[in-house]
C-alpha cells in the first residue's frame, strides 16, 4: 500500500511541476492522474470485496439444481 501512495505522490509531483513550467500538455497528464486514480480505486475495491463476491457466487451456485446428467 505504501508504494501505491509513493506512486500517487511521484505523479501529483510530476503534474504540478510540469503545470507550473508550461500548460502545453496540462491536459494529457490530468487525464493521466485521472487514470491513474480510477485505477487505485477499482484495485482497492476488488482487493476488499473480492471474497465476498466470491463466496456470494459460490453460495448462488451451490443452491442452483445440477444441469445434465
Amino acid at each position: 500500500m505504501y508504494k501505491a501512495y509513493a506512486t500517487i505522490a511521484t505523479l501529483v509531483a510530476f503534474a504540478s511541476d510540469r503545470l507550473q513550467r508550461e500548460e502545453k500538455g496540462a491536459t494529457a497528464v490530468e487525464y493521466g492522474l485521472m487514470v491513474g486514480l480510477i485505477a487505485v480505486v477499482i484495485i482497492v475495491g476488488v482487493s476488499l470485496l473480492g471474497t465476498t463476491l466470491r463466496d456470494l457466487f459460490n453460495d448462488i451456485a451451490g443452491e442452483l439444481p445440477a444441469v445434465g446428467g
